[in-house]
């Protein structure tokens, strides 16, 4: 009897409306033996796709790029690495399968990101290794379940083929979902081939993400205040939970909103604001406590690129004041935006910063955990409940800690309450990470085909709040001997 096909998704490409310099058609390059390693079910269903589509061979040759669809693409964009603009850079190994229509009504990209070489490949190989596919799967199901904005990840293919970066390693295909792959470098390559184009990239980008604001009087103007709002965010979150993205370069930046590729990214142990992981970072640009600026010093590329189109009826000066005021608006809205995140972390809604900085003064000098130190000051509120605890002897507060301690909890008791408070810190604080050693041994693991710990970091990230005792060694720090320095990207 032969088996039925289940009908194709219906992918649409609104992108290719632009300019055809914003993209290049290209078909992603077969591989020689695809293999589903991680298939997102629950993803699969938010989207509206039938889970056993998603397992089914014919969504494996599509998700491997063994079968190209018609209207695929890779996009143009430039970008600021490290500080020094590259005027061209684009989709080096991705390939845009097209969009989708969610049955919320949210269009979104479904993107293959080790499918071969663009013309965008710069002599590249245009594959990804297995770890850095399976680090990116992993890590997005984290940010998602904590609710920080991000990619997701729908598929983890392994090729069959063998790529080379510090030696032999096997090859895999992740199918990327985002809101778009708009960057703040696909801005840049616009100004720099005329206004008529980023006029173009903005007005689809306004229809696409912002709609509110796309009739409004200055919708360009209005266009970076969004971006700005979307950043501010994006970033108080992202140090709120102690995560180092490591390569914030403007092509990695996404004017959604949206935390996209995830190389070299980590998350502290120990808390030291200096902290950086990535292996290529040797001046610590993007070091921890360098984000909040370095999201600023990226918006500020985009203003330079929006102001062309913000002055064509305009005085120039005036528009350049107004753009000004929007990136002088950043500092103060991430301020709010983390205050309020840290405030949650510590079960209070008011003023926090004196309390803050005190906390964080404390875990800097006495070495201590940023994740287990929040936990920690759960159970203070609630110790004897499991589900809001944490493993015995995980955690020794410092001298200095307990003494701050005393302060917070009569704030606690004035303010929020024991009970309100814990309810608060419950929905801010994990206890469970993808932390560095976990991740390096489920990675090493995973090359020699076990995926035991893969599945193992899933079951937990995904419901990372709630803590589950037989789940315990996934909750600890790591020992001296298992802590990681370097994390390093998949080119």
């Amino acid at each position: 009897m032969t088996p039925t096909m289940l009908p194709l998704p219906t992918f649409e490409q609104t992108f290719t409306e632009l300019p055809d310099i914003m993209f290049a058609k290209v078909a992603p390059t077969p591989v020689t033996k695809p293999e589903a390693m991680l298939l997102n079910d629950t993803l699969a269903q938010e989207l509206g796709l039938d889970p056993d589509w998603l397992s089914s061979p014919e969504a494996l040759q599509i998700l491997s790029g063994n079968q190209a669809l018609p209207d695929t693409i890779a996009m143009a964009y430039a970008g600021h690495q490290f500080g020094h603009l590259s005027p061209r850079l684009g989709d080096g190994r991705a390939h845009l399968l097209g969009e989708l229509v969610t049955p919320t009504g949210q269009r979104v990209d479904i993107q293959l990101k080790g499918s071969g070489v663009t013309p965008y490949s710069r002599r590249g190989d245009g594959r990804a290794p297995l770890g850095p596919v399976l680090r990116e799967y992993l890590v997005s199901e984290f940010m998602h379940a904590v609710g920080v904005p991000t990619s997701r990840s729908l598929a983890a293919i392994s090729s069959g083929e063998s790529v080379w970066r510090q030696g032999t390693e096997p090859g895999a295909i992740l199918t990327r979902v985002a809101a778009s792959h708009i960057r703040v470098g696909s801005f840049e390559y616009a100004a720099s081939q005329g206004v008529e184009f980023v006029k173009a990239l903005a007005d689809y980008t306004l229809g696409r993400h912002f709609p509110e604001v796309e009739n409004s009087e200055e919708p360009y103007l209005s266009l970076l205040q969004c971006a700005v709002a979307k950043q501010t965010e994006l970033i108080a979150q992202w140090m709120s939970f102690g995560f180092i993205h490591g390569v914030m370069n403007t092509d990695n930046m996404l004017v959604s909103g949206e935390t996209v590729d995830y190389g070299p990214c980590a998350f502290m142990d120990t808390y030291v604001p200096s902290q950086v992981y990535s292996y290529i970072d040797r001046q610590g640009r993007y070091r921890y406590d360098h984000q909040p600026g370095i999201g600023q010093w990226n918006l500020v590329r985009l203003a330079q690129a929006l102001v062309s189109v913000m002055t064509v009826d305009q005085d120039s000066d005036a528009v350049v004041a107004k753009a000004q005021a929007a990136i002088n608006g950043y500092e103060q809205q991430y301020k709010h935006a983390y205050a309020q995140h840290m405030a949650a972390k510590l079960g209070l809604q008011g003023d926090t910063a004196t309390l803050v900085d005190k906390l964080l003064a404390i875990l800097a000098k006495d070495k201590l955990d940023y994740t287990l130190t929040f936990r920690y000051l759960m159970t203070l509120l609630a110790p004897t409940s499991t589900a809001y605890g944490m493993p015995e002897q995980a955690y020794i507060a410092s001298p200095a800690l307990q003494k701050w301690q005393l302060n917070w909890l009569q704030r606690v008791e004035q303010e929020t309450g024991p009970e309100q408070a814990l309810s608060l810190m419950s929905q801010h604080n994990p206890i469970f990470i993808p932390r560095n050693h976990l991740l390096d041994a489920a990675l090493k693991a995973a090359y020699q085909d076990d995926l035991t710990q893969i599945n193992d970091l899933l079951e937990v990230i995904r419901e990372p709040f709630t803590y589950r005792p037989e789940w315990q060694h996934l909750a600890l720090a790591p020992k001296p001997e298992e802590k990681i320095v370097s994390t390093f990207c998949g080119t």
